[in-house]
């Protein structure tokens, strides 16, 4: 039977290739999300600045978060140590510091042949900003010297920055600027300026960033001999880039986020557009496949045929797709990386396992569609073989009922817990999933949705429409099975598209409203090099200025007591200078006071404070952004906006442990009767001279706009790839479909049809299955978007255009017309009668 199958196979090229591109397209788009996972999982940035010492001592960029209070066991340390208390990791945001004493402690491990500290400080130069380091450290890249001499007091070595031998040059560093003397300029892979050891000390606060340890022994021989302690890691080989570029991890994560996302969805949408073409093209065959039962093939035989036809083709497919899936994934890696959402410096992998996990899921999901359709036609008896090759089947099956009963069962325990536990934008954790299960629901029931379509427009179109039209929905309402195998794929476009379309723009308006609402600046004072005490100084005292506060955030985690609400994200945390917090921002005091936000405390978000059981007076101990533990006091409680909650430090205590040293930003309030422009003026003229940006409200509230703008275009990237295949599905389907009626339409105009006529009827098919595939999608959409509105904005209706939807539609409407008018079109080319002989 598999032999037949082959020989038999250029007679059916339509369904042949249409399965052939559905399952091609799976196995690309699945390959490239697994090359994406892959090098999320590598987070491969190998080192530049470190390439020339064999080992890296960093910082520990993770920490461990308790899962469990211990409080209800009541377990000793030992316990804890034991790991008697289950525990989380979570990735620090911030650069993790070293201690200095740590250098005499690698000293003096053995193999070790000289430690260098290495120190790094964001510098602002003429030419823009550049990392600042000693030059005892250039050795680890290593720099050479191509003029000039190594630097002094007030003197620099430049690489990559416009400054010659012997001039001047103005830098800003660690919120001071200062003139230098070019003292040489050196060659290296990155842009560096070097300062003298004690001036570097000196900018970079004590932080030590890495040490570069060399040995003349076997480095990873000498590194298993490194110990350290907790706070510190010993890398090698490729994984030294991970303490050059800590944000590598963090972006790697992300990655494999993102991809497990786009990837299972692919997975999903890719399962039923090959199960509906493969479906729609073996029940084009009924009358073959029930003559062959007629004349004594088993059932049996009947299944291994229609398997063997779908392995070659599933074959086939892996095959074409083997080459382009890394080229599209390779593709998709460049463009996040252009977008800001991917290091530059990381780079993409994708092996032999991407593949082969795509091979798996196109041959899992093509043998499953075979066997599927298969199963109906190879289980009747011969003796009614050729009367059920003429009559339609019972379009609910026992598996599409289970199949509905559970994804409907899955989207409203989804919509539940949507409605009743998340808040905020959080929400949208629960409502992307559930646009997949009802989709794949509604997708079940679809036969019976387009059945009911037709049988409620039978009449209204009996009345208002032509002949053609009425026998358009006849037809619908007969063939409801293979109608819905081209319904199917315009639901998921459209539901999928809409959904997380207006998902992406509802999170992106409510974020936009949260952050307005909670600023109270009317001008912001932007510091690369950081806000020195002198600066923030100079912008106080301005005329016209009514408060002025540093801006820091962070994100820092709650270790004692035991928080059931935190996640390895931690809690936002926002960095603002007593006196001035509370004109700047707009959180709203329940109890405590702002003014007291000075040394080591805090002001907890209500519900965090509920949370934790704390109040004004109790302390909470914690972990800022690089790890360092810290018990602070609580001296306010503040109401926030529901899933915006932010815990709010003094800025000079939360600026301290972030990689930069320094709060980055001001925010300015403006007195009574003065004017964005004048404020703008004048807060310009009292920091001139100082390496500082100064711009209105607008210009901060752009900044935040433009930062949501990097997610929401990720998101639509993804959307649009899946979307861009179940577009070519639909085509696909429909083309099929509309092509193997050659010998109905030609029997149409035998009996009287005009040409005209025919392809009318064929349009009014396309419009019928537009429509209902929109109002399906619609549904679907609708199922997610109004649960996450309700609990996000406190409306059923998404934020975002209206011409999001109006396109979505009216892409689907041109797709599905198109797709069945044009074959119709081709397929009445032929005259009648020897259409109809050519089909006999």
């Amino acid at each position: 039977m598999v032999r037949l199958a082959l020989r038999t196979l250029r007679l059916r090229a339509g369904g042949f290739v249409a399965t052939f591109v559905a399952a091609f397209l799976g196995a690309v788009i699945v390959s490239a999300c697994g090359g994406l996972m892959e090098t999320g999982i590598r987070a491969d940035a190998p080192p530049l600045r470190l390439a020339g010492v064999p080992i890296v001592v960093a910082g520990q960029q993770e920490i461990r978060l308790p899962e469990a209070d211990p409080s209800e066991e009541d377990p000793s340390e030992e316990d804890s140590a034991k790991g008697k208390i289950k525990t989380d990791s979570a990735t620090l945001p911030e650069r993790a510091a070293l201690d200095s004493s740590l250098a005499q402690r690698i000293a003096a491990t053995l193999g070790v042949s000289k430690v260098v500290p290495d120190v790094s400080v964001p510098v602002v130069a003429p030419s823009g900003p550049v990392a600042g380091h000693a030059w005892d450290s250039a050795v680890l890249t290593p720099f050479s010297l191509t003029a000039g001499h190594a630097p002094g007091p007030g003197e620099v070595v430049v690489a990559g920055v416009s400054a010659k031998l012997g001039d001047p040059i103005s830098l800003a560093a660690h919120g001071t600027a200062g003139r230098y003397r070019v003292a040489g300029v050196a060659a290296g892979p990155v842009s560096a300026v070097f300062f003298a050891a004690t001036e570097a000390g000196r900018l970079a606060g004590g932080r030590i960033a890495d040490f570069g340890v060399f040995t003349e022994e076997n480095p990873a021989a000498v590194a298993a001999r490194l110990d350290l302690g907790p706070g510190a890691v010993v890398l090698t080989g490729a994984a030294r880039g991970r303490a050059e570029f800590p944000q590598a991890g963090t972006a790697g994560d992300d990655l494999v986020a993102l991809s497990a996302v786009s990837g299972g969805l692919s997975v999903l949408v890719a399962l039923f557009v090959v199960a509906s073409t493969l479906g729609l093209a073996t029940r084009q065959r009924r009358r073959e496949l029930a003559l062959l039962r007629a004349i004594g093939t088993t059932p049996r035989q009947l299944r291994r045929m229609v398997l063997g036809e779908a392995l070659v083709v599933g074959v086939l497919a892996i095959g074409a797709a083997a080459g382009l899936g890394p080229l599209l994934g390779r593709w998709l890696f460049t463009r996040l990386t252009g977008a800001g959402v991917v290091p530059e410096v990381m780079r993409f992998h994708q092996g032999w396992l991407p593949m082969a996990v795509a091979a798996g899921a196109t041959l899992l999901a093509v043998v499953a569609a075979a066997l599927i359709a298969a199963r109906r036609v190879s289980r009747i008896r011969p003796t009614e073989a050729l009367a059920e090759a003429s009559v339609e089947r019972r379009w609910l099956t026992p598996l599409r009922l289970v199949l509905a009963v559970l994804c409907f069962g899955g989207g409203t325990a989804l919509v539940i817990v949507t409605l009743a536990v998340m808040t905020g934008p959080g929400a949208a954790s629960t409502a992307g999933p559930a646009v997949m299960l009802w989709a794949v629901g509604v997708a079940a029931i679809s036969p019976g949705v387009t059945k009911l379509v037709a049988v409620v427009l039978h009449g209204p179109v009996r009345l208002l429409g032509g002949v053609t039209e009425w026998l358009a929905v006849a037809n619908t309402r007969a063939a409801a099975t293979l109608v819905a195998g081209a319904v199917t794929p315009i639901l998921l476009a459209v539901g999928v598209a809409t959904a997380n379309s207006y998902l992406q723009t509802t999170q992106q308006a409510v974020s936009q409203q949260a952050f307005t609402e909670d600023l109270r600046a009317d001008a912001v004072v932007a510091a690369p090099a950081g806000v020195s005490p002198e600066l923030l100084a100079r912008v106080r005292h301005a005329p016209g200025v009514a408060a002025a506060s540093e801006y820091v955030t962070s994100t820092v985690y709650v270790t004692a007591p035991f928080d059931d609400g935190q996640d390895d994200d931690g809690h936002p945390a926002l960095g603002l200078t007593a006196g001035a917090a509370d004109r700047t921002t707009a959180a709203t005091v329940t109890t405590g006071t702002l003014d007291a936000l000075t040394g080591d405390t805090v002001a907890l978000p209500s519900t965090v404070a509920a949370d934790l059981h704390r109040s004004v007076g109790d302390r909470v101990t914690l972990r800022l952004g690089d790890g360092t533990a810290v018990t602070v006091r609580v001296v306010a409680v503040v109401a926030q906006r529901a899933g915006f909650e932010q815990l709010l430090f003094p800025a000079a205590l939360l600026a301290a442990h972030t990689t930069e040293g320094l709060a980055s930003q001001v925010l300015v309030r403006a007195e009574p009767g003065v004017g964005d422009a004048r404020l703008v003026a004048s807060i310009t003229a009292a920091t001139a001279g100082e390496p500082v940006s100064v711009g209105d409200r607008a210009s901060l509230l752009a900044a935040h706009a433009r930062g949501d703008e990097v997610g929401a275009w990720v998101n639509y990237l993804m959307i649009g790839m899946i979307v861009g295949y179940t577009v070519i599905s639909v085509i696909n389907t429909l083309v099929m479909a509309t092509a193997r009626r050659r010998r109905e339409f030609a029997l149409h105009r035998l009996g009287g049809f005009t040409r005209r006529q025919v392809l009318r009827m064929a349009g009014a098919e396309g419009a019928l299955i537009a429509a209902t595939g929109v109002l399906l999608g619609t549904l679907v959409a609708a199922g997610a978007v109004v649960p996450f509105c309700l609990v996000a904005k406190g409306s059923p209706l998404p934020s975002g255009p209206a011409a999001i939807y109006l396109i979505v539609v009216a892409a689907a409407v041109v797709l599905a017309l198109g797709a069945s008018v044009v074959p119709a079109w081709v397929a009445t080319r032929t005259r009648p009668v020897m259409a109809v002989a050519l089909d006999e």
